[in-house]
């Protein structure tokens, strides 16, 4: 309990601070919607390409000094991202600072991992598991909800510039506490095998990537995954854009405190309940049968973003518990695709591995759309761009009927462990 918890605040506060609150800061600095989706989710590649990188990761001879060391290093660039906002070629400077603290926040996510597994025995990480998740998402409540919030305070105060410079100083001084307190708190694992770990682990990256490439059907699960993203990539980037924007522009015109309000607290509390829901869901059901409504659960609310987009209410209470339906129906749904990577990708000769990998491609999809989300939308305009998100959905409906999910899959309640919703709500994230 010392270390658990505050391992997985770790974890969560520089993703969220890079995947969410980058995006509003940049809004509020007035970065256009085509920039910011795209520069944000190129960020994003981080956490596709890690699974590349994390068995080189075993060879270092402390799992506790990788994970402390790079929970400062995100800290320090958290921090100069806040020291980069008041130049004046702040946003060309924030972006590689940010891309570094995705770059160590994705490293430090394999290495405290990797400590959690090696440092607790079976039954002990069953029963922490929920501690996980907890503090995972204890992190958006505090980026997205808390310090966003702030965010409006300050902005209502000082100039937008000022008011982010106090919002990244704070997470990244945050990091840095957690990191000076885990190198503490944390316990200790020696590797004494770091030579042969060396040598051998590029023979056996090369092994999992072949074997995982050689699957029966791997193209088409590998299209399904990135399709599963397509609509919720683009509404989860333009949605808080659309939310802040100007209502003479086509947006809410809702200020920073309304959207933490709205979409850090009432979202966040909905999404995680839609994520144990789900997982109980497609226990019952199995994930053949699941998927296609795990699909359309996920979708269909977006319909609430044209709803807004075209009577534009007022009302904070209407749109706050529209947003909750939202996040909602993503969190049940997303549980589908997790699924689907752990039953019917990962399995085989390296399944940890290749479960990995599978969540590498995930992010790739959540990437792609994200990256061209922008550009989309200032085409189309919100309400034209909200009908294509919709639409977006259809094609990995269809594809339902064509990927093949082999016997694991058919049995819910033989395959889906009874902790599975616990985990799932922090994976649903990354």
């Amino acid at each position: 309990m010392r270390w658990v918890p505050t391992l997985y605040l770790a974890e969560g506060l520089p993703f969220y601070a890079v995947a969410l609150v980058a995006s509003l800061m940049y809004k509020s600095m007035g970065v256009a919607n085509e920039n910011i989706a795209r520069w944000t989710g190129l960020i994003g590649l981080a956490w596709v390409f890690k699974p590349l990188w994390s068995p080189f990761l075993e060879a270092a001879s402390s799992k506790k000094a990788v994970v402390v060391a790079f929970q400062l290093i995100g800290g320090v660039a958290l921090g100069l991202v806040a020291v980069s906002l008041q130049l004046p070629m702040y946003f060309a400077i924030s972006i590689a600072l940010l891309g570094i603290v995705a770059i160590a926040s994705a490293t430090h996510d394999i290495a405290a991992d990797g400590l959690y597994i090696a440092s607790l025995s079976n039954k002990q990480q069953a029963e922490y598991a929920g501690w996980q998740g907890a503090f995972y998402n204890a992190a958006k409540f505090i980026t997205l909800g808390g310090l966003v919030y702030l965010a409006g305070y300050l902005e209502k105060r000082l100039d937008p510039a000022q008011a982010w410079t106090v919002i990244f100083a704070i997470m990244g001084v945050m990091l840095v506490v957690l990191g000076l307190y885990h190198s503490w708190a944390l316990p200790g694992t020696k590797n004494t095998n770091t030579e042969a770990s060396m040598r051998s682990v590029f023979l056996t990256l090369q092994d999992v990537i072949i074997d995982f490439f050689k699957k029966p059907g791997i193209w088409l699960a590998i299209t399904f995954i990135i399709l599963f993203r397509a609509a919720e990539g683009q509404i989860q980037t333009i949605g808080p854009l659309f939310l802040r924007e100007a209502k003479n522009l086509g947006g809410l015109g809702l200020t920073t405190e309304q959207v933490g309000l709205a979409y850090g607290t009432a979202g966040t509390i909905a999404f995680l309940g839609g994520s144990v829901l789900g997982g109980y869901f497609a226990s019952w059901l199995g994930l053949k049968r699941a998927l296609p409504w795990l699909i359309l659960a996920m979708n269909v609310p977006n319909l609430v973003f044209f709803f807004l987009s075209t009577t534009l209410p007022d009302n904070i209470t209407i749109i706050t518990t529209a947003l909750a339906l939202e996040m909602f129906g993503y969190g049940f749904g997303f549980v589908g695709l997790i699924l689907f990577i752990m039953q019917v990708v990962a399995v085989g000769k390296y399944q940890t591995a290749h479960y990995a990998l599978g969540t590498g491609v995930m992010q790739l999809g959540f990437v792609l759309f994200k990256t061209i989300s922008g550009d989309i939308q200032v085409a189309l305009g919100y309400k034209n761009f909200f009908i294509w998100v919709l639409l977006s959905a259809i094609p990995v409906l269809v594809m339902t009927r064509f990927v093949s999910f082999g016997d694991s899959a058919n049995h819910g309640k033989e395959t889906v462990s009874k902790d599975a919703p616990d985990s799932l709500v922090k994976t649903a994230d990354a």
